[in-house]
């Protein structure tokens, strides 16, 4: 039972590392070519969406790794375990502290109402979100080497 949730964890903080790989590399490269109108309503619409989902998805993965943490202690991966677990939680309150705030005002902006300095808020998105994507890449490769 235990290599069944093991293998659900992997794959869950997996998807989630995917994801906001493809939303640094792929999607705000993409949305950055566009005119500034189109950019920021993409960055706003994006942000609305995803802000929606995300916090499940990074709490549950959060509490999936800590769930098998708990279950495997003692086994010889458990550090590596643990210590995901962590990278995950440092995750949540880089999120919280850093990058939703931002994300909060992004969303509800328009062209008509967007800040003077709209693109250095999302610049500074964009640096605090390439920290985030490491560390769950970290994590990710300690649970894929904990469940070799």
């Amino acid at each position: 039972m235990l290599n069944a949730f093991e293998v659900v964890t992997t794959v869950v903080v997996g998807v989630l590392v995917g994801v906001e790989f493809a939303v640094a590399f792929v999607m705000n490269p993409i949305l950055n070519a566009l005119p500034d109108d189109s950019t920021q309503l993409g960055n706003a619409h994006g942000g609305r969406m995803l802000g929606a989902v995300m916090p499940f998805w990074y709490i549950g993965s959060l509490v999936l790794c800590a769930v098998w943490a708990a279950a495997g202690w003692g086994d010889r991966h458990s550090g590596l375990v643990v210590t995901a677990a962590g990278l995950l939680l440092l995750s949540v309150v880089m999120s919280i502290v850093l990058l939703v705030p931002i994300n909060n005002r992004n969303k509800t902006w328009t062209p008509e109402n967007r800040p003077a300095d709209w693109k250095q808020q999302l610049a500074r998105w964009n640096r605090y979100h390439y920290v985030r994507v490491a560390d769950l890449i970290a994590a990710f490769a300690l649970l894929a080497t904990a469940r070799a």
